[in-house]
């Protein structure tokens, strides 16, 4: 125990002796009970190796962006996002898959976005267009050697189409769990639309749901003479989504346009740096002067399990490194009809990624089995997050 909390325990026993509140026998017990409590302080305290000490390193302003940050998101350990909306249960991307993450708990809704040929951010996966829809039995004659890009339609002709679930389910319906393709009336809907139905819900049920805005293929947009960062930082204005207090992340695997919106278009929402493989340090280094965090793979997190204990996981070295260089990390995507081989349940995977691995979230296409998950941990052994950089973090369990 410190300096600071031995003087606060001398402090309380002798204001309680004065005040003639406890005798000897019952001072003796209050001593014996405040001391071990700081020392448990102090062990506590001690169990986050580095990280304030990372965050003071920081230069000022990015200090206050990761205060505000944590204490955005330090309920949440670890952070549902719900992947594509609910998009295990219903088909990605939908009004519908929106409404039911929202009910099922998600902490946060991801959006992805490209742009219409009118300019119009929609809210959708690919830049091509025939995977989940009817374009090709719509406007035939209209692709491109076969693709069909988002970006060679209107919204009007996009609001034409029929969106489907990209999953087949196979002959037992039952036992895949996925919606059964070309079933349903599902439209394409715009980030506006999006982002008003969450506004709604979040005030009809009391909640404060936020949103994961990834900007897909912004150098191919370009090529057409489009922008999506821009008109994506427009909209989400528009819905008072400016500061990194706000519940909002903005997202892209393309380096250096998160450098530009960074800089150029003078972003200051929470920027998380997409990648598919664990990055050298070297890499880690340059992303952190721009991002607030990395979004990755699942399987650049945990690579099966160990050969020494397969009980427990081969964890890499990457959530470690990004804490170092002061960023969150979200894992992608935890799917509980496909999970890698070697996790034998959905509670096993997440137990590894959160409390072997440290990840801060985790993108589901399920998100109520991940807010389950968490609902139970409470009850059990403490798990530290989701970003303890500051010490100042919640966890699972108080």
């Amino acid at each position: 125990m410190g300096p600071t909390g031995t003087a606060v325990v001398k402090w309380c026993v002798c204001w309680c002796a004065a005040a003639g509140v406890v005798g000897r026998v019952q001072l003796a017990i209050l001593l014996g009970l405040l001391v071990p409590a700081f020392h448990g302080l102090a062990a506590a305290q001690s169990t986050l190796p580095g990280r304030s000490s990372v965050a003071r390193s920081l230069p000022p302003e990015r200090q206050r962006r990761l205060q505000v940050i944590s204490q955005t998101i330090s309920n949440e350990v670890p952070l549902v996002i719900a992947h594509r909306g609910a998009s295990g249960y219903l088909p990605e991307h939908t009004t519908e898959a929106t409404a039911l993450a929202h009910a099922l708990g998600a902490d946060f809704i991801e959006q992805d976005v490209v742009l219409s040929q009118d300019g119009v951010a929609v809210v959708f996966h690919d830049v091509t267009l025939e995977g989940i829809t009817d374009v090709a039995d719509v406007f035939p004659g209209r692709g491109r050697n076969g693709r069909f890009y988002v970006f060679d339609f209107t919204l009007a002709e996009l609001k034409q189409l029929n969106v489907s679930e990209r999953y087949p389910s196979g002959n037992n319906l039952e036992a895949n769990g996925r919606f059964p393709q070309k079933t349903g009336r599902f439209r394409l809907s715009t980030l506006e639309e999006h982002l008003q139905l969450i506004r709604g819900l979040n005030v009809s049920r009391g909640r404060d749901v936020g949103v994961y805005v990834e900007i897909k293929q912004p150098k191919l947009h370009r090529e057409q003479e489009l922008d999506p960062s821009k008109e994506v930082l427009r909209v989400l204005g528009h819905f008072d989504y400016r500061t990194a207090a706000d519940r909002v992340f903005v997202q892209c695997f393309d380096e250096a346009e998160v450098l530009r919106l960074r800089t150029e278009l003078e972003c200051r929402l929470p920027l998380i740096q997409l990648l598919s493989d664990e990055p050298s340090g070297e890499d880690m280094a340059r992303i952190a002067k721009v991002a607030d965090g990395i979004g990755i793979r699942i399987s650049a997190v945990i690579d099966g399990p160990s050969p020494k204990d397969p009980k427990r996981p081969l964890v890499s070295n990457v959530v470690k490194a990004a804490h170092q260089h002061a960023m969150l990390v979200h894992a992608w995507t935890l799917r509980t009809d496909s999970l890698p081989d070697y996790a034998s349940n959905a509670t096993t995977m997440i137990d590894w990624l959160v409390r072997e691995a440290g990840v801060d979230g985790i993108f589901t296409d399920q998100p109520d089995v991940l807010v389950s998950w968490r609902q139970i941990a409470r009850t059990q052994r403490r798990v530290d997050g989701p970003f303890k950089l500051l010490g100042n973090g919640a966890s699972v369990s108080e």
